[in-house]
């Protein structure tokens, strides 16, 4: 049986057939120390990572948009 062509639309139609990336779990608090020792001693994967993509939760989100929005105090 010859195999059917199927046209790529983006990126739904890649997680949708199971072919996407995997997903793992971490705590925000080891998230934090890694991320921030990297920043500290300023590690290129940074710089190569900067396009990607991160999903974070609803929650989360709107604590940092409050956060970023935040002036600083005097």
């Amino acid at each position: 049986m010859r195999q059917r062509l199927r046209l790529f639309i983006g990126e739904d139609e890649l997680s949708d057939t199971g072919f996407g990336t995997p997903e793992v779990s971490m705590e925000l608090s080891e998230f934090t120390k890694v991320l921030s020792d990297a920043i500290v001693w300023d590690r290129s994967w940074l710089a190569d990572l900067a396009d990607e993509r991160v999903k974070v939760s609803a929650d989360l989100y709107e604590v940092l948009m409050a956060y970023s929005q935040m002036r600083p105090s005097a």
